[in-house]
């Protein structure tokens, strides 16, 4: 396949700082290259460069696409040549349709007036493409995460793309949606168009790729071979330094019981007749990390909600910290009863954006910093924030800077130094390393860790399952709202995890100690 992007020698700094420094890759048309590197590494900067984000003149180097010199001074400007982005978050109007949404800033028309008729048929054989099998006048907001990938690329392919840019494609997708993705991308490959593959799933990387190329801290590392890459090896080239045990098993000792739930049930918000949360009862002792597995959609998430006050809808049961009946109501009364929590959508959810990241990280603990008169001590939350920021390894050039800025590993580690300025007793980490790099993965696993050891009580959600099996003492297998099985982590294995939640009997299985 010929030659068709390259890119030479390019270098992007905001101030003295080079995000992006004296990098080159190149594609061949048909070509799945995925892009490896930690969060804050330049991946995203070079992508900006790429698609006009940031425009031609204010970046060093040159860009060479399908034979001629890219000069873009507008995201625009790309697509008409062919090159399309889909980000991490999605660019979709929820309220429109489907086919409103694909043919957004592209509508056919006849003597000024839409051709519905033809941007119906248009958007048919767009959506077979991508095997989504819906009406085109279905409401985005009404689909499913994986479905709104699958629109977005209808999208990019409506737009006569010869390269696709898939920044965390997968990060909110189950197995079975990200098995069709990476189908599709093979599919398109198959008819010439490349692809750059942003991600974090390195088994996915080495699925889906025909090389694969690592920068770090702004530079180039290499590209190689994706054929001839293990894991281990991608790994060493992102972090500078080779990883023996991506989860560390350090020796910690598990106490007396914290917590304790009894026949906790949650009701849908809008439909009150199905339950989120069914009849569920579960224990957690002091420096014990309990896992909760299962697909999405098994009630993980509501229930740890219900735990912390925020759940939305209905629910009832009894909770017992310290064998005490508490009642939460709000994450208020749950921080005043020592429980923390880092939310599944740290975007909507765990941080404020627009202020700054130290702002972010006391939002929840001011009354530390506040005098008789509930004046805040400034002096005294400035060494607060640089303490935690220090002890997290949050990666910022000023605790002034908006958080919003940072990159997604960055930020859930200043969402987890809020939690520890609580002091809890209990710790709730709803999906704590989603979106982020292996490194930021690394240092948050070493952080549970920690914790454990000094007696802090710690629930793990992940939907990736080698992970709540590399951390887990106790693993609780969920489906249906049901607690299905209740195992002690004995060299447990996704087999077994995944037999659990799909076995239809209604007991709870317990494994023996």
């Amino acid at each position: 396949m010929p030659c068709l992007l390259e890119m030479k020698n390019i270098t992007k700094a905001f101030g003295v700082v080079k995000a992006v420094d004296n990098v080159s890759l190149s594609v061949d048309a048909g070509e799945v290259m995925s892009l490896c590197g930690e969060n804050g590494s330049g991946k995203s900067t070079l992508m900006k460069v790429l698609c006009g984000i940031y425009p031609y003149g204010s970046y060093e180097g040159e860009i060479w696409f399908a034979g001629e010199k890219l000069q873009a001074s507008h995201i625009r400007d790309t697509e008409r040549k062919g090159i399309a982005i889909i980000h991490q978050e999605l660019a979709l109007v929820k309220h429109l349709t489907v086919l409103e949404n694909i043919f957004l800033g592209a509508e056919l028309s006849q003597y000024g007036v839409l051709d519905y008729d033809s941007m119906t048929l248009r958007c048919q054989k767009l959506l077979a493409q991508v095997s989504l099998n819906i009406s085109p006048d279905t409401r985005v907001g009404s689909l499913g995460l994986g479905q709104q990938q699958l629109v977005e690329i209808a999208k990019a392919l409506n737009k006569q793309v010869r390269l696709l840019i898939l920044d965390e494609p997968t990060a909110s997708l189950t197995e079975q949606e990200t098995a069709v993705l990476l189908e599709i991308i093979r599919d398109l490959q198959a008819h010439g168009i490349a692809c750059i593959y942003i991600s974090h799933k390195l088994n996915e990387v080495k699925a889906i790729s025909n090389t694969v190329c690592v920068i770090r801290d702004g530079q180039p590392i290499g590209t190689r071979d994706a054929a001839l890459m293990r894991e281990e090896d991608i790994i060493t080239m992102m972090v500078g330094r080779e990883l023996t045990a991506l989860y560390p098993n350090e020796p910690h000792q598990t106490g007396e019981e914290i917590l304790r739930v009894e026949h906790l049930t949650a009701w849908h918000p809008v439909n009150r007749h199905i339950k989120r949360v069914n009849d569920i009862s579960f224990s957690l002792h002091k420096g014990e990390i309990l896992g909760i597995a299962g697909l999405v959609g098994a009630g993980r998430t509501e229930a740890v909600q219900c735990l912390f006050g925020v759940w939305p809808g209905k629910s009832e049961g009894r909770i017992f910290i310290d064998n005490q009946p508490v009642a939460i109501g709000n994450c208020q009364q749950a921080i005043a009863h020592g429980i923390a929590m880092v939310p599944e959508d740290r975007k909507k959810d765990g941080i404020v954006p627009v202020m700054a990241v130290g702002q972010n990280i006391t939002l929840a603990a001011l009354n530390q910093f506040s005098g008789a008169l509930s004046h805040l001590d400034d002096a005294a939350e400035q060494n607060c924030v640089l303490q935690s920021i220090a002890r997290l390894k949050v990666k910022t050039s000023s605790p002034e800077l908006a958080i919003g800025r940072l990159s997604g590993g960055n930020q859930q580690k200043a969402i987890l130094a809020r939690c520890l300025l609580l002091n809890p007793r209990i710790l709730i980490l709803d999906e704590p390393t989603r979106g982020i790099d292996i490194g930021a993965k690394y240092e948050i696993y070493k952080l549970i860790n920690q914790l454990v050891q000094q007696g802090i009580a710690v629930i793990v959600i992940s939907s990736e399952l080698p992970e709540v099996l590399g951390l887990s003492d106790r693993v609780l297998v969920m489906h249906e709202g049901r607690i299905k099985a209740d195992l002690i982590n004995h060299n447990l294995t996704q087999e077994q995890v995944m037999e659990a939640a799909l076995r239809s009997e209604k007991h709870v299985e317990k494994q023996p100690v």
